[in-house]
């Protein structure tokens, strides 16, 4: 430990002479200390993509290289690592991409990175690279996957949370999700000005299929009469009732929210058709959730977020995820957020049941 001491007092008299500071991992390997400098960051998305998520490969590549550090894309996710689709990136493989949708590293499914062989190779094209610390955009998935990479081969690495669903631990948002929500809010607010003209109810499928967040926030902000989420059981029959008194009240239109993990959107309207005699139609929002233009809310959140887990390698912080507290980008040790799933506001689903009366 003297010779960490003395690193640690060399490095501060470098800063009070106005010196340039050094960039360094700390290993421990058999109980002997080791300083390393961080030379080479490798970015890989992973898993669904999520709208912002080159505003934050963006980031952590032009953060990367004010710290003259070398940044390398890995193609295709976890199955890009393994065949070594590593290409090295510059100031110029990231310009004019801040507002487009998708990942231009693209992504892919691999369960091949669950087999301990494939991710010794993965590791090894990082080594051939030269990459000694890791970010990794992407949701839930991408968080188990790189912490259980981080323990086995002691890659610094640090996790940006991006997924349209929200439902990453620790963050109170994720990158993709407000964009989403926005996408189907556009979307919902035109089947509202038709349902009106024919006076019908509508049925409409969000993503999310263990989390009802898009669906609990989409039903609030665009006045639905109901939300059907994973997390909640609903019953069938109290839905009709209210939809009924509704109708006796004089409205004249109906929208029905359902995430896709609650429940499938024709079943719900046929049975709804049948207890209640509406005209009921079926709108399924699917896939135009995950793309278009990134917002100002989803910018803003990739930007702070790429800035910050480049920041985490430099200070020689790895096996960490950054999220955001309210206003505040924070760091979280995946070993307090792998494997644990975020639970919906109850008290935002209360707020939908009040407004919707």
């Amino acid at each position: 430990m003297q010779f960490l001491y003395n690193v640690l007092i060399w490095a501060s008299i470098k800063a009070n002479l106005g010196l340039a500071p050094q960039k360094y991992v700390i290993i421990f390997s058999q109980g002997v200390l080791n300083m390393k400098k961080i030379k080479a960051i490798g970015i890989i998305t992973t898993g669904g993509d999520a709208p912002g998520m080159n505003t934050a490969i963006r980031a952590v590549v032009r953060t990367a290289i004010s710290h003259d550090l070398k940044a390398f894309g890995i193609s295709h996710g976890w199955r890009g690592l393994i065949h070594g689709e590593i290409e090295p990136m510059d100031l110029k493989s990231v310009g004019g991409i801040i507002n487009r949708g998708g990942t231009l590293l693209h992504s892919a499914r691999c369960p091949e990175f669950k087999d301990k062989i494939q991710r010794k190779v993965a590791f090894s094209n990082l080594q051939d690279h030269g990459i000694d610390a890791l970010v990794v955009i992407g949701g839930d998935g991408s968080i188990m996957a790189t912490s259980i990479l981080h323990k086995e081969f002691k890659i610094p690495t640090v996790n940006i949370p991006a997924s349209i669903d929200n439902d990453i631990y620790g963050t109170d948002y994720t990158i993709g999700f407000d964009t989403a929500v926005n996408t189907a809010v556009d979307a919902i607010d035109k089947i509202r000005d038709t349902a009106t003209s024919h006076e019908r109810l509508f049925v409409i499928e969000v993503m999310g299929r263990e989390s009802g967040s898009i669906a609990l926030n989409v039903a609030l902000v665009c006045g639905a009469e109901a939300v059907l989420v994973p997390e909640k059981k609903f019953d069938l029959n109290a839905l009709t009732k209210s939809l009924l008194e509704g109708q006796a009240r004089g409205k004249k239109s109906y929208i029905i929210v359902v995430a896709e993990g609650a429940a499938k959107a024709q079943d719900v309207a046929k049975a709804l058709k049948q207890k209640t005699k509406f005209d009921v139609r079926v709108s399924i929002l699917g896939h135009i959730q995950r793309g278009g233009s990134p917002s100002a809310a989803s910018r803003e959140l990739a930007c702070k977020m790429g800035y910050r887990a480049v920041e985490l390698l430099v200070a020689g912080k790895g096996g960490y995820m950054v999220g955001a507290k309210g206003e505040e980008i924070i760091e979280l040790p995946l070993s307090r957020v792998a494997g644990k799933h975020k639970k919906i506001d109850p008290k935002v689903y209360e707020l939908v049941q009040i407004l919707s009366k």
